[in-house]
């Protein structure tokens, strides 16, 4: 079976942060330390195939996402663990580096229902189509299973809000709170977001990055297997098919991942605490979806008030420069940014070949991303 293996590193503690150039060396090196391995001796002697590795490096440390092929889940992670460690201590530059974390994410709804249906009635369907559609109904009851759907959005809300911890790069007042009612007592808050609602948006946002990322590595791996593009492929796909149309007869294998990395490179510098801005039209789109997916994720617990749907907003007017992005969804502003109107509001370069071009020199894309050396891009010298 197919296991995808998450493995956080981190550089030793007490280590001044990585800048941009350090990372790129860190990322080279572990990428290199993989890249000769195709076949893992997990325990007792069991071989466990290497079939990819994706990373995505912080100012902190990294992470990486790795595909193998093991026999059960335990060897899967043991042997990554393995690897990993192996793989640091032999670039003797990444020696001191240590493993914090080595397991395979499951989203705890759905493990919990394969793990219920494995050998019954309640199996989860082959068919992609219909995963999708039963994965995004809204839980119900009187199905026989005893479902609690009150409880259980109890615990999805207290789950929120222990993982709006991890959100480091944002304070309350990004999602809306003013700084003198961060720590008021709560009666005044009718114009205003709480500091509960604001902890609740930030923790679905949390809450939503494992989906998405999840999903995507799914939509990754059909178009590998399929060795097609969006556009041509007539099955379902969690998130790709819901970029700009326009474009999606480029969304192909190689996009799809240097995607991927992106959400992983942004949403990683959203949770260590050193995101600054987004830094390419690729992050804004992924922004968009990890929204999209946050706001989902609440409604389909009864989690989205007035409140919590305000956080989000002021999350979006604050962390957005601006939205020309959304104009891609539309196709009668196609060109707008090589056009004289949109010279005269400053419109960046939107075509499809600048998406993952830095804004300015003070933005970081990952290396595994960005544009090879020498592609023009048509964004001129800063």
């Amino acid at each position: 079976m197919t296991y995808v293996v998450t493995a956080d590193i981190c550089i030793p503690e007490g280590a001044p942060a990585m800048d941009p150039l350090q990372r790129a060396g860190a990322g080279a090196l572990i990428e290199n330390g993989f890249a000769s391995i195709h076949c893992i001796e997990g325990p007792d002697g069991m071989e466990v195939d290497l079939l990819d590795t994706i990373v995505a490096v912080h100012a902190g440390g990294a992470v990486l996402k790795v595909f193998v092929d093991a026999e059960a889940l335990e060897f899967a992670e043991d042997a990554v663990r393995e690897v990993v460690g192996e793989a640091l201590v032999r670039s003797e530059l990444l020696a001191d580096w240590e493993v914090k974390r080595c397991e395979v994410d499951l989203h705890p709804e759905l493990a919990q229902e394969s793990l219920i249906g494995a050998d019954g009635p309640g199996v989860p369907p082959d068919d992609p189509a219909a995963r999708k559609a039963r994965h995004s109904a809204p839980p119900s009851a009187g199905d026989g299973s005893e479902y609690d759907s009150q409880a259980k959005a109890e615990e999805v809300r207290a789950r929120m809000l222990v993982l709006a911890g991890e959100m480091r790069s944002f304070p309350p007042v990004m999602f809306g709170v003013p700084d003198d009612l961060e720590d008021g007592d709560g009666d005044d808050w009718d114009f205003v977001v709480s500091p509960e609602d604001a902890r609740l948006a930030a923790g679905a946002l949390v809450y939503a990055t494992d989906v998405l990322i999840d999903e995507l590595f799914d939509d990754v791996q059909t178009l590998e297997r399929e060795a097609t593009n969006v556009g041509e492929y007539d099955g379902p796909l969690w998130h790709l098919e819901d970029l700009p149309e326009r474009y999606v007869l480029q969304y192909d294998t190689r996009f799809a991942r240097r995607f991927l990395v992106t959400v992983i490179a942004m949403t990683t510098r959203f949770t260590a605490g050193n995101f600054s801005q987004l830094s390419c039209i690729a992050e804004e789109l992924a922004l968009r979806l990890l929204l999209r997916q946050a706001s989902t994720n609440l409604e389909l617990f009864g989690l989205l008030g007035e409140g919590v749907s305000a956080a989000l907003g002021a999350f979006v007017d604050n962390v957005y420069e601006d939205m020309d992005h959304e104009w891609l969804y539309d196709d009668s502003m196609d060109g707008i940014d090589e056009s004289a109107v949109g010279a005269t509001l400053g419109v960046a370069p939107m075509s499809f070949g600048t998406w993952f071009t830095p804004f300015n020199e003070g933005r970081y894309v990952h290396p595994s991303a960005a544009d090879e050396p020498g592609a023009s891009t048509g964004v001129p010298p800063s």
